[in-house]
């Protein structure tokens, strides 16, 4: 989908800048926790495929916080109530007399506090990986104490334009050199360290938890089940103090909604606030999957600097698109430093690989290659199943400059030129058995 124009709505003379996505029966208002940006969110691939996904069903609105961001930034200080403001504001510039509310992490607390303010405007409200107090006490053991904010802060001072926390905040993506870079940037466009530390010292003091109960639009509470920041406990507590909320759990450790399996979360919030979900075209087909990654390319990252690095992904990315195109290889997705392919033959699929690894070493990039050939789903312009499960186990074994394969794939290619060597037989973490790898022979 192509970036939405951004716009601007007005509170108190200050400009929130907002962006309306999709074109949905159902109005729905993202307000995405701590600090935003919403023309640099389009430029992560993950966060662009996770609005998508989400506006399929609704026409989405997506905008920045007051202080954050393209929206008016020097606001100082501002409370939980004028920053539930912003939300009015938008709603009102659209024209949208009733909306549901997704609010996650601090986000949902301007949202909750929306919900109990104005219920004739509020068509259901959705929380995800949130809290209702920002600062530990004995009745509420969820939340960091005292200190532990001070050290955040300090930490933030530090380290602010780096990847910041991801390893705790997407633990999925910790070692993602694109995600890595993207996000030390999007930190960097959507506030200064000052402005960061403002908001988190404001994060700190909320307490949400009398206002809880006064929602009185259908509520969805959904979580991670491995949400570092946000237990289970926690969410079941602020499930409990919500009338009739229902309270759902989806696979994932990543508190950042758009990376993960977002379409499981997606999918409950879209049944919980229309009653059905989309039934996404799917159909099984057998594909011969083909990985790729960079090795070493956080140290490669490090030692280059963010400028270099970029342009050398840039023509990382160039090479091996270019080759694809040579093989009739189909791009699936990208994994920040790496690729997910697809063939209808496994002999073009390690044809690919060699000329990848080939003219990558031209560059000094060294890269390795995983491949196997099973059964997919199509899932959308998805690609699922086992068989890319095992590709990216498979991958996980091989180390630079190799291409290793699995017994499927050396059997489908008997006859051709390609020389395979056995390499072992081993187990593949999350996969039954044990699987026979080759080596492709220079």
């Amino acid at each position: 989908m192509k970036q939405p124009q951004t716009q601007y709505a007005f509170v108190d003379d200050l400009a929130i800048a907002y962006q309306v996505i999709g074109d949905g029966p159902i109005d729905v208002v993202y307000s995405q926790g701590w600090l935003t940006h919403i023309e640099y969110a389009w430029q992560s691939p993950e966060y662009a495929r996770f609005l998508t996904k989400l506006s399929r069903f609704c026409r989405l609105i997506f905008y920045d916080k007051r202080g954050t961001g393209l929206s008016e930034r020097n606001v100082g200080f501002p409370t939980l109530e004028q920053r539930a403001e912003d939300i009015t504001a938008v709603l009102d510039a659209i024209g949208s007399e009733e909306a549901v509310l997704l609010g996650v992490s601090e986000g949902a607390n301007m949202c909750a506090l929306f919900a109990a303010t104005y219920p004739e405007r509020t068509r259901a409200v959705v929380l995800s990986g949130t809290s209702a107090k920002g600062c530990w006490a004995p009745d509420y053991p969820w939340a960091p104490t005292g200190q532990d904010t001070e050290d955040a802060i300090s930490y933030l001072r530090e380290n602010w334009g780096s990847a910041f926390e991801l390893d705790q905040a997407a633990p999925s993506m910790a070692r993602n050199a694109g995600a890595r870079e993207w996000w030390g940037a999007y930190m960097r466009n959507s506030a200064s360290p000052k402005t960061a530390e403002v908001i988190t010292r404001l994060n700190a003091e909320l307490d949400i938890r009398e206002l809880l109960p006064l929602i009185d639009a259908p509520t969805l509470v959904v979580n991670r089940e491995g949400d570092r920041w946000h237990p289970q406990e926690e969410a079941r507590f602020i499930a409990d103090l919500i009338p009739n909320a229902v309270l759902k759990f989806v696979p994932g450790t990543d508190h950042l909604v758009w990376y993960g399996d977002h379409d499981r979360l997606i999918d409950e919030i879209e049944e919980f606030v229309t009653g059905q979900k989309t039934i996404v075209a799917s159909d099984r087909v057998l594909l011969t999957i083909l990985m790729t990654d960079i090795v070493g390319s956080t140290e490669l990252a490090a030692d280059l600097g963010d400028h270099r690095w970029r342009a050398i992904l840039d023509e990382h990315d160039s090479i091996v698109r270019r080759q694809l195109k040579n093989f009739g290889g189909t791009e699936v997705n990208t994994t920040g430093d790496g690729f997910i392919t697809a063939f209808t033959g496994p002999t073009r699929a390690i044809q690919c690989a060699r000329a990848i690894t080939s003219e990558l070493a031209s560059i000094q990039l060294r890269v390795k290659a995983g491949i196997h050939i099973g059964e997919c789903e199509r899932r959308g312009d998805d690609l699922g199943g086992l068989a890319v499960h095992i590709a990216s186990r498979i991958l996980d074994t091989t180390a630079a400059d190799q291409i290793r394969v699995s017994s499927t794939v050396k059997d489908m290619v008997v006859g051709s030129d390609l020389e395979l060597a056995y390499v072992e037989a081993r187990p593949l973490k999350g996969v039954p058995g044990e699987w026979s790898l080759y080596e492709v022979c220079a």
